[in-house]
C-alpha cells in the first residue's frame, strides 16, 4: 500500500512540474508598416510661367519598402498655405492633367499613401503662373516662411524673421513691407519698402504670442499679401 501511495505522489509531482501538455507559443508580432517615400515634383517646375492653362502635373514615383501598392494625392491651390484649394485628386499613376484658370498664381504638392493608409509627408511646393491674355505684369508669388517656424517657442529677447519670395517676371525688383504685433487682426507695419528678406524684431515680451506677415511688392505696382505667421515667447 505504501508503494502505491508513493507512486501516486511521484506521478502528481511530475505532472505539476511540467507535464500535462505542450507550451503555447507566443503570438507572432504584428509586422511594422513603413510609409512610402516622399514624391518629388517634376512639372510644372518652380517659378514657371506656363503657356497654357491645361497642364500635365508630373512627379517621380515613390517607393514602399513593404511592397504595398501606392496612390498619390495631388493638391493645387491659389495660396501657399493650401487654404484656397482648387483641386484635390487621387491618382495611381504619376501624372494627372488638370484645367486651371488663366493668369493665376498656383501652388502644388503631392503625397504618397500605401494600401494600409499610411502616408508620406507632402513633397516640396512648386509655384507657377498660368499665362493670362494681355497680362504684362504678373504679381509676385506669396512669400515663403523660413524662420521662426510656425508656433515655435522663442527663448531669446529678440528674433530674426526670415522669408523668401520670387517673381515670374525675373527682371522685377522686389521690396517688402513687414507687419508685426500681438493682435492678429490688427498688425502694425514694422518696416516698409525694405529689400532684405529678414527683419530683426524689437524686444519681445515673455509668454506672449506674436503674429507677422509680409507684403511682397514689385516695381510695376503689383503686390501680394502673405499669410499670417506666428510664434510664442517663453
Amino acid at each position: 500500500m505504501k508503494k502505491i501511495l508513493y507512486t501516486l505522489a511521484l506521478s502528481t509531482l511530475i505532472w505539476s512540474c511540467g507535464g500535462g501538455g505542450e507550451d503555447t507559443p507566443p503570438p507572432s508580432p504584428t509586422p511594422t508598416n513603413n510609409a512610402p517615400t516622399v514624391p518629388t515634383l517634376v512639372y510644372p517646375t518652380n517659378n514657371l510661367l506656363c503657356i497654357d492653362n491645361v497642364l500635365d502635373f508630373d512627379w517621380n514615383a515613390s517607393t514602399d519598402s513593404d511592397g504595398d501598392a501606392i496612390t498619390y494625392q495631388v493638391q493645387v491651390a491659389k495660396d501657399v498655405g493650401f487654404t484656397q484649394l482648387t483641386h484635390t485628386v487621387t491618382e495611381s499613376a504619376t501624372l494627372r492633367t488638370l484645367s486651371l484658370e488663366k493668369g493665376i498664381a498656383y501652388y502644388w504638392r503631392v503625397k504618397a499613401t500605401d494600401s494600409k493608409n499610411l502616408s508620406s509627408a507632402y513633397s516640396t511646393t512648386n509655384q507657377f503662373y498660368t499665362e493670362g491674355e494681355g497680362v504684362s505684369n504678373y504679381l509676385p508669388f506669396s512669400p515663403i516662411l523660413v524662420a521662426p517656424t510656425l508656433n515655435l517657442i522663442v527663448t531669446s529677447a529678440t528674433t530674426t524673421l526670415q522669408w523668401t519670395a520670387d517673381d515670374v517676371n525675373t527682371t522685377d525688383t522686389l521690396t517688402y513691407d513687414v507687419y508685426f504685433g500681438t493682435n492678429q487682426a490688427n498688425l502694425s507695419i514694422a518696416s516698409a519698402d525694405q529689400t532684405e528678406t529678414s527683419f530683426e524684431t524689437p524686444t519681445l515680451t515673455a509668454s506672449t504670442a506674436y503674429f507677422w506677415k509680409v507684403v511682397v511688392k514689385d516695381n510695376q505696382g503689383g503686390q501680394t499679401i502673405g499669410q499670417i505667421w506666428n510664434f510664442v515667447t517663453d
